[in-house]
């Protein structure tokens, strides 16, 4: 079993994420200036980087670094539209 971890931004990444995201991580943080700290889990053994809910650093199951944003919400709940 792997635990996760978190850090400030603008400190360097946990000592278990690797090398090769932390160059992803980087360039996430100036992306979004205003973010305060990084999450890391581990979801089937790779690592899992968010960036307060903004952006997502991970490994794919190949071996690639994959750097996505991760949509806010607007502050409404649409999980329930396919109620109406």
């Amino acid at each position: 079993m792997q635990l996760g971890a978190r850090w400030r931004v603008g400190d360097p990444p946990h000592r278990s994420v690797p090398p090769s995201l932390h160059q992803a991580i980087a360039e996430a943080e100036l992306a979004h200036p205003s973010a305060a700290s990084w999450t890391l889990t581990w979801l089937e053994g790779r690592p899992r980087c968010e960036l307060d809910d903004l952006a997502l650093v991970t490994l794919t199951a190949t071996g690639d670094v994959s750097s996505s944003q991760l949509q806010t919400l607007s502050g409404e709940d649409d999980d329930d539209d396919w109620l109406l």
